[in-house]
This record gives C-alpha cells, structure tokens and sequence, in this order.
C-alpha cells in the first residue's frame, strides 16, 4: 500500500507506482545479452541461412566448367547422366560436374590446375569405383557388386562405362555389347560363333539377358526370375512346370546339364551329338549308382538308333506320364 506523501498529487503516486514496478521487472544489461546468446543457441539454423557454409563456396556450378570445357559438357549433356545429376537432391557435392570431380572453385582460380580438382585419369580401380558408387551404391549394393566376378577381377566401372565418351547411350557403356564383353569373355565369343547358338551376334540377345554385369547371389553373376527360377525360362515358358511328374536333373542341376547355353555344335545346344549318349550318362544299367537303365529288347541300344526322345517327348516333364511319354 502506498505511503501519502505531502504535497504529492494523485498523479504523481500513479508515475511513482510505475517506476517502482518496472524497476523491479526489467531485464539487466548482463541478461538481455544471456538471453540474446541463448536464442542464437537454440535456432541454429537461423545462423546457417544467413551465412553461406565456406565449403558450399567451393562450388562453382557445371555451368562455369562448360566456359573451358565446352566439348565435354555438349557431349555430356546429352546422356541421361546429366539429366540425373544436375537436379539431384544432396546439394551441390551431388550435382553438375563437380558431382563426380569434386568442388571446383580451386580449380578455376589456379587457371585449371589438375591437381586442385579430382581426375580420374591415373587413379585406381578402387578409388574410382568407390566415387561412383557413392551415388550408385544403393542400387548396386542390391545386386552383390562388391561380391561379384568383376570387382573381384579388377574391373572397374570406368572399364565398362564412360559419362563422357560412351558410345551405347542408355547405360553409357565405352561400347557396345558383345563385343565389350568379348574383350574380356573371349571363350564365350568363340561359342556365340558355333553353328548353333543363342543369336547374340545378330542383336536379338543381350549379354545382360542372362547376367547381371554388377553381381548376383548365384554362379557366374546369372539372373533370376522373381520365383527364384533359372532365367532361362524367360523366353522357354513351356518348360519351366510346375509338372506333376517332373525330370530330375531339370529341378536339381538346371538346364545346364544337358545344354551348353552359348552355343554348341550340337543341334538344340545340347553337350553331345547323339540324344542317346547324353540320355545314357543317366540312364545306365546300375540301378544303384545312377538313375537306372532302361531294361527290354526294345531298348537295345545296339540295334535301335532312334533318339529317346523319340517316345519320351516330354523330357522336360509331364503331367500324364511318369516316363514323360506324353
């Protein structure tokens, strides 16, 4: 309660009384500036909006590299790489040249000094794979890369692919298939060339028809239909089942075990040029260490010369017969 003071009016007790209040709630000179500090704390990025982070200045745009290397960006800027990697999300580390060859500011103040930017010329396969995969890792990781024959052999992806210089544009291979994968795969060159063969030579099969270039779970980097079958079946439907009664080596071995899939000098690709000789590696007299022989004058191999796929039509299975007649 306020004192009556003498002489003092009803006003000036009003002013007083004000004075007196905001001398008690107001903020000290030391507090205004705590409190300052610790807004700036808790809105960090208040602060990082309003300064450019120094290593963002580093990049100087794809736009600033095509003033030198206007050649290299026509051609670049024609593939779908350029479309993916110029509007990527991630920044400007993930964007334009600088992307794949690092921040380029450096660069272009030592007048196109090498050293002060990332070349790929001269690096190994390691190093240049791990700078491509840092954008491509996800999807390769996927497919077993880093497991796979051709990392494992010292094949990197700049052996197959070039960003700049490709000459298949879909997947930017240095060139296009077979003859990239007969480079290195020169025993499946010789067998695409046999009489009989998978017509990869005319363009009507691919060599990642079959394989996945970048790894898989299985043998010799082979695909796989999402049923987990054999990716032959693919483009042979009708064998693929399921059938009631089924061929054995069919489901166990695959159709390698009777056909050698590049190609062969053997009608059908089959391994060897008499149906009954491939039949017989099975099918032989011992009933105990193979699948048993076929038993009865009528399947005297030395006076019949049929082929047994002359009754047994159904060799890769059946749904009527247990000998696969039909």
């Amino acid at each position: 309660m306020l004192m009556r003071m003498p002489g003092s009016s009803r006003t000036s007790r009003i002013l007083l009384f004000f004075s007196l209040l905001f001398a008690v709630t107001a903020p000290t000179p030391l507090q205004a500036r705590q409190a300052v500090a610790d807004k700036g704390a808790q809105s960090p990025s208040a602060s990082a909006t309003s300064a450019p982070a120094p290593e963002l200045a580093k990049y100087v745009g794809a736009e600033t590299c095509k003033t030198c290397h206007e050649e290299i960006y026509n051609a670049w800027e024609k593939t779908p790489h350029w479309k993916t990697t110029l509007n990527k999300a991630g920044g400007p580390a993930k964007q334009g040249c600088e992307g794949c060859h690092g921040p380029g500011a450096d660069h272009v103040a030592g007048g196109g000094d090498k050293p002060k930017i990332y070349v790929f010329e001269g690096k190994s396969r390691q190093e240049t794979s791990a700078r491509c995969l840092s954008c491509h890792g996800e999807a390769h990781a996927q497919s077993h890369f880093a497991e796979s024959a051709h990392a494992s052999s010292e094949v990197g992806c700049i052996d197959c692919h070039s960003p700049h210089h490709a000459r298949e544009k879909q997947h930017l291979l240095v060139q296009e298939q077979p003859q990239l994968c007969y480079g290195c795969h020169t025993a499946a060159k010789a067998d695409f060339a046999k009489p009989f063969h998978h017509r990869v030579n005319e363009g009507l099969v691919q060599c990642n028809d079959c394989h996945n270039p970048h790894g898989t779970a299985t043998v010799r980097q082979l695909r796989a239909l999402p049923s987990g079958d054999a990716v032959c079946y693919k483009c042979h439907v009708d064998k693929q089942g399921p059938f009631v009664y089924e061929h054995v080596p069919v489901k166990t071995e695959g159709c390698s075990s009777c056909h050698t899939p590049h190609g062969s000098t053997n009608p059908r690709l089959l391994k060897v040029s008499l149906v009954n000789m491939l039949c017989l590696q099975c099918h032989t007299f011992s009933t105990q260490l193979t699948a048993g022989g076929p038993v009865g004058p009528t399947h005297n191999q030395s006076a019949k010369y049929q082929a047994c796929t002359m009754c047994h039509t159904q060799i890769h299975g059946s749904n009527f017969s247990d000998v696969f007649f039909k």
